[in-house]
């Protein structure tokens, strides 16, 4: 048996599945795009529940879509690296509940917040103006195109432009590992020194936190989807440690 093949094999099941279900989708997307022209990404990715964009559906769809294969690789290393020690503590069940729950409750606060976000934009704007994007935003982004007004231009992001990615059931598994072994110390490569895992959780948490909340202009990560993954992971696992599931 080839070795590569074998050693994927011996990856915790259902690990091993979500990693092929994110290759998979990611590669069905590039080929409908090179065949037809359609971005996936604008089909399963979540668009906010305001636009016409919208379908339930893409609340769960959205977790196995990536914008591009870097975006992919990080996402699936740390799924592979952290998501294989939990799936062997709480067993495969429990792992996957774990994963859909964050995932959701990433999805779930950062519609929340982008709601927030609209309502400010909208009370910049006319309803004429408001009419303008409702109409013909999405034709003007589909072309390269946007806005100059810069309210006109955020509201038709907001609209338009889908969200994708395991990033927030990613962070989920960040902060229960960082819980369930937090004195485990962490090579990285981007730190110089092994960092123990309880302060890498909290350190990159209040990253997340502030680049949410400074909104940078041109970042285009979903920074409170990161924190919504690592809160509703926080939350479950305090409730299943209430129950006396051996969680730890």
């Amino acid at each position: 048996m080839n070795r590569g093949y074998s050693q994927f094999l011996n990856i915790t099941p259902v690990v091993r599945s979500l990693l092929l279900i994110n290759v998979v989708v990611l590669l069905i997307g590039f080929l409908i795009k090179q065949l037809y022209g359609i971005e996936l990404s604008r089909v399963i990715g979540l668009y906010y529940f305001g636009s016409e964009m919208f379908k339930p559906f893409q609340i769960v769809t959205h977790m196995f879509m990536h914008g591009g294969f870097i975006h992919l690789l990080f996402n699936m290393y740390a799924l592979w690296l952290f998501g294989q020690v939990l799936e062997r503590v709480w067993g495969a069940k429990k792992f996957l509940i774990y994963y859909l729950v964050t995932g959701l409750g990433a999805a779930v606060l950062h519609s929340l917040v982008n709601y927030f976000h609209v309502q400010s934009v909208m009370s910049e704007l006319s309803q004429i103006q408001i009419n303008e994007v409702l109409n013909e935003g999405a034709s003007a982004l589909a072309q390269g195109k946007n806005y100059v007004n810069d309210a006109m231009a955020q509201f038709n992001l907001l609209l338009n432009i889908p969200t994708v990615g395991a990033s927030g059931a990613v962070f989920g598994i960040l902060l229960a590992f960082g819980m369930l072994f937090p004195n485990t110390e962490l090579a990285l490569m981007f730190i110089p020194i092994p960092i123990k895992a309880k302060y890498f959780v909290m350190g990159y948490g209040a990253l997340e936190l502030y680049n949410g909340i400074a909104n940078v202009p041109g970042d285009n990560i979903a920074h409170f989807a990161h924190l919504g993954g690592m809160l509703f992971g926080f939350i479950l696992i305090k409730l299943w440690d209430k129950k006396h599931t051996n969680l730890f």
